[in-house]
Parts: C-alpha cells; sequence; structure tokens
C-alpha cells in the first residue's frame, strides 16, 4: 500500500510538471513578443521552450527593458520642460553651410531627446588617460560654483588620487560638489566602500544611480545600467567621452595579470553646450536624489554667451527611460547620411539588423567605411558575438582594424564624411541602445572632425588590417563559439 502512494505521488508530480511546462510555453508564446524586437523574442521563446523553468526566471529578472513607470514619467516631466525652456537659444552658425540632411538628424534628436542644437561651441580631444584625469582635476581645482560629477564606475585609487584630492580641496572651500555613480557598477570593482567613505569623509554629496536595494525599496532590472561619463565645472567647461574613473586596469587582477590597459578618449568642450551636459546631470540627480533641476539656473545656463569657436553641438540623451532608442536613430540616420567617408569605433560591436543594413548599404553606395576595435576582448561574450558579424563586414566591403594588445580600444565615437562627429559613451550593441542610460554629442564643424581624424589616423597606425582571407581561417572552435555568443545577444 506504501508503495501503491508513493508511487501516485510520482505520477501526480510528473502531470503537475507536464502541465507547468505546457502552461509555461503558451504563456510565454503569448506574453513575450509583443512590444519586443523579432529576434529577442525568438531567442527568448527559444530559451523557455529549451530551458522552461530556468528561462522564465531569467525572463522575470530581466526580460522588461524598461525602467520602473515612476522614473520614466520624471523623465517625460525633464524632457517636457526643457523643450519648453529652450526655445529660441540655438543662436547656430551659418545654417546655409550645413550638408543638406543635417537639419533633419537635429529635428529627430530635439524631438526624441529634448535637447537643442546650439552653436558657438569649443571642443578638443584628449586620447590619454592620465592626461584626461589631470585636465579634470585642474578643471575642478579652478571650480567656484559647483562641480557635478556622473560616472558609470568611479573608485579612489592610486590613479585617480588627484582627481579624489581636487573634488574634496574643492568642497573644503565652499564649492558645492555633487556625485553620481553606477551602484551595480561601481560596487563590482575593488574598493568601492573606500570609494564612498573617501566621498563622504570629503563632504561630497554623492548618490547611487540606479541602485538595485530591494531592502530599501530600490530595485529594478538589475543590469539597467547608467553608462555616462560627465564632469560638469561651474556650468562654464565639461568634459565627456569614454572613460571611467578609475585605474586604466580596472584594478582587476585578470587584467592586471594579462596586462590590459585600456585606450579611451574624452573631449572637452566650452561654450552654451555644456548646459546640455549639466542638464544631463541635473535630470540624473533628481531621479536618484528626488531634488528637481533649479530652474532659474538652468534656463540661464543654456543662454550663456558662447565662445571663440563656431562649433555647433547637440547633446542626445539615451536609455531605458526613454520610450525610443534614440542613439540608434542617431547613428542610422548619420550612416545612411554619410556621402564619402564613415569610421565607427566601438570597443563592443554587436549591431542589429536595421544597422548592418545601414553599413553594408552604405559600402554599396560607394562611401568609404572602417571600423576599429580591438583585437583581444575583456568580456568574453560581447567579444565573441562581436567576431561573428566580421564575416559579413568584410563581405560587404568594410575594412576592419584590430587595435593591437594588450590595449583595450575603449573609445565610442564616429565621423561622418569632413564635418559630423558623434562622441560619448554609446558602444554599437543591443545593451547600449536599449539598456543603458548613455550621452552622445553631435558636433559639426570641420576643425573638430579634422582632430578627430588625427586621432583615427592613430589607431590606424597602431592596428592591423583584418583581411577576409584570414578571417576565414578561423578555427571551427572559434565559428561556434563565436555563434552561440551571437544568440544570446538578442536576449534583451
Amino acid at each position: 500500500m506504501g508503495e501503491e502512494a508513493v508511487s501516485d505521488a510520482a505520477a501526480i508530480i510528473a502531470i503537475a510538471v507536464i502541465l507547468a511546462d505546457i502552461v509555461i510555453r503558451v504563456v510565454a508564446v503569448i506574453v513575450v513578443p509583443p512590444n519586443r524586437r523579432p529576434t529577442a523574442g525568438m531567442a527568448w521563446l527559444l530559451a523557455i521552450f529549451f530551458i522552461p523553468f530556468l528561462g522564465i526566471l531569467f525572463f522575470v529578472l530581466i526580460g522588461n527593458p524598461k525602467l520602473p513607470r515612476a522614473r520614466r514619467a520624471k523623465q517625460a516631466e525633464v524632457n517636457r520642460y526643457i523643450v519648453e525652456s529652450t526655445h529660441g537659444v540655438e543662436r547656430v552658425s551659418d545654417s546655409s553651410a550645413w550638408p543638406s540632411w543635417f537639419a533633419g538628424v537635429v529635428r529627430l534628436n530635439r524631438n526624441l531627446g529634448a535637447m537643442p542644437l546650439i552653436g558657438s561651441n569649443s571642443a578638443h580631444l584628449i586620447g590619454d588617460y592620465q592626461g584626461s584625469l589631470d585636465a579634470m582635476a585642474d578643471e575642478i581645482r579652478r571650480a567656484k560654483r559647483y562641480v557635478h560629477a556622473e560616472f558609470y564606475i568611479f573608485a579612489y585609487d592610486a590613479t585617480t588620487a588627484g582627481f579624489f584630492d581636487a573634488l574634496g580641496e574643492a568642497a573644503a572651500r565652499g564649492v558645492e560638489v555633487r556625485v553620481l555613480l553606477d551602484h551595480v557598477a561601481s560596487l563590482r570593482v575593488k574598493g568601492y566602500r573606500k570609494t564612498l567613505k573617501r566621498l563622504t569623509a570629503m563632504g561630497v554629496a554623492w548618490q547611487l544611480m540606479l541602485p538595485v536595494q530591494p531592502l530599501k525599496g530600490k530595485y529594478q532590472r538589475p543590469d539597467l545600467r547608467n553608462h555616462r561619463k560627465i564632469l560638469v565645472v561651474d556650468g562654464e567647461v565639461g568634459f565627456m567621452g569614454s572613460q571611467n574613473v578609475i585605474d586604466r586596469s580596472y584594478n582587476k587582477r585578470s587584467n592586471i595579470r594579462r596586462g590590459l590597459k585600456w585606450k579611451e578618449l574624452v573631449v572637452r568642450v566650452e561654450g552654451p553646450i555644456v548646459s546640455g551636459l549639466d542638464a544631463i546631470f541635473a535630470t540624473d540627480w533628481y531621479l536618484e536624489a528626488g531634488e528637481p533641476p533649479r530652474r532659474d539656473e538652468f534656463v540661464s545656463a543654456f543662454e550663456q554667451e558662447g565662445a571663440a569657436q563656431d562649433l555647433d553641438c547637440q547633446v542626445v540623451p539615451s536609455g531605458p527611460g526613454f520610450s525610443n532608442e534614440n542613439n540608434l536613430k542617431l547613428f542610422l540616420a548619420l550612416l545612411y547620411a554619410a556621402k564619402e567617408r564613415i569610421i565607427i569605433t566601438s570597443p563592443y560591436f554587436v549591431p542589429d539588423e536595421a544597422m548592418l543594413y545601414a553599413i553594408s548599404g552604405a559600402v554599396q553606395r560607394g562611401v568609404h567605411v572602417e571600423l576599429f576595435v580591438s583585437e583581444i576582448g575583456d568580456q568574453a561574450l560581447v567579444y565573441h558575438a562581436q567576431r561573428s558579424y566580421y564575416e559579413a563586414l568584410l563581405r560587404s566591403g568594410v575594412h576592419i582594424y584590430l587595435y593591437k594588445a594588450p590595449y583595450i580600444l575603449h573609445s565610442k565615437h564616429f565621423t561622418i564624411d569632413e564635418d559630423v562627429a558623434v562622441i560619448g559613451s554609446s558602444n554599437m550593441d543591443i545593451r547600449s541602445f536599449e539598456l543603458n542610460m548613455e550621452v552622445s554629442l553631435l558636433v559639426r564643424g570641420a576643425s573638430f572632425v579634422a582632430e578627430m581624424r588625427a586621432v583615427e589616423q592613430g589607431y590606424r597606425e597602431a592596428s592591423t588590417e583584418l583581411t577576409l582571407d584570414e578571417w576565414l581561417q578561423q578555427p571551427l572552435r572559434s565559428t561556434v563559439l563565436d555563434n552561440l555568443a551571437r544568440l544570446t545577444s538578442a536576449l534583451q
């Protein structure tokens, strides 16, 4: 009798598991595809169908690519205010000198990200890792009113000690110093608690961005991150680009063992466009600290007089707080507009289908296209997913340059013809398009593009060009790994 009872119980459990499996699959078909990329929807369905219980668990944890509704409402509120308060502040250069397509791209960015195109700015590139930290520290030491720092990773170590010292000196002389750092990204690096203690001891006001602290009522999809890198001093000088505030090895044992060093690019800007960067900081501070932007200062900052140069600039924020993929739409618009030359630098290049078509179409209409990526990778899945696109790109006529080890080319920028460039924090991958809060700077001006061209030539001299014949000699195991990684990249 006991054995019969056990057998019956086992049969009931088996039936329950089968029914649960069927229910999961049916519900997945209904719930997963809506408002999702077809490739992402298919990848999620495959994961749920092959490993239903684990698949549904991961979908619940990371299946929603949007921030909580309250945060999106605040973002929309700030966007409306920016549009209303910046009407007529553009003061751009002679628009008759613009490429014929440029006004449409500017309008696109304005409609998606709210920020205006503003003229009378200056911008200069800094490609030296320690040099950029020193340049930012020097400006902080000259601060009279405030310092706003917002970085994906913010860590106190031997390399960044001068930067932290400058923050402390500014706070000690009465300058308002506020710092935003991404919670999960900074938590994962060495010295996180020491960094926070250091900031507190110096009298710096700081907030964690997108904190994953469910016990404190702060939670969203844990891999939605704020990936921006911004420094603003007194609303007059700004810095932005790809570089975090940390040693160029990221203080990771594996990186140090491999001798890896990050290669970055930062842009220093002056003029009214600095207010655009400050608006991004003010918005993110509002989202994290609950303190609304200071409206009087906000408007007057946008209306300040410009610098001596004539660069037209537009800040383009993007991320899960917006209803559109602002950075992807900007990149696609520029790729389709190019007439002569496209040069892309992206450490993590995992394009979607639309971007692949835009790039291959550019080559087919006679545009010269170059892509700079690293010879080696620091993130295995992304590295192999990226490699899975090399054959298609090479066959289409794209010139791929591999930046030599032990450097990780972490710069994020591209140039279109001889008059327009974009630089910022955004990679060209699905994570940056959908999951990360990013900031890009659109710059129109031949002088800036010429400066960017010099940087690109430096990359070219430090790289080897990959040919199709060489690529086709890759071993089968590499091809299999690349293709498997490509499949996982769609799970957004």
